[in-house]
């Protein structure tokens, strides 16, 4: 009995303990997600502020090269991304934190640029 009442006192403890933050199974982790979700949208700025210039180009055409370029780098598949994307879009407090995070970073980077030395 005593081992019937440990166990159900484990079970209980390890639910409780388990994060609601924790994205379910097949949902990219958020440090990751959030990682990937910069370089699209600097992608999409960069298709949009310089490759529309180029009337020979295609941007759609274009966009879809970098973000699959962008899967590549990050060893995950478009499917994979806007599943994510679609998790974390109908999770508010998880996506304004994803994106508090990353509006921060752009500030700490928009601040930090690396100065050039003479000699280079």
């Amino acid at each position: 009995m005593m081992r019937l009442y440990i166990f159900v006192v484990a079970i209980i403890l390890f639910t409780a303990c388990k994060s609601d933050n924790e994205p379910p199974k097949g949902i990219i982790k958020p440090d990751k997600m959030q990682a990937i979700l910069w370089d699209v949208i600097k992608a999409n700025a960069f298709t949009n502020e310089f490759i529309k210039k180029d009337s020979s180009k295609n941007l759609s055409e274009e966009n879809v090269k970098l973000q699959q370029q962008i899967f590549t780098i990050h060893k995950v598949t478009k499917s994979d991304f806007y599943t994510s994307y679609d998790y974390y879009k109908s999770n508010a407090p998880l996506f304004k934190k994803m994106l508090d995070s990353m509006i921060a970073q752009g500030e700490r980077n928009k601040y930090t640029k690396p100065v050039a030395t003479e000699g280079q």
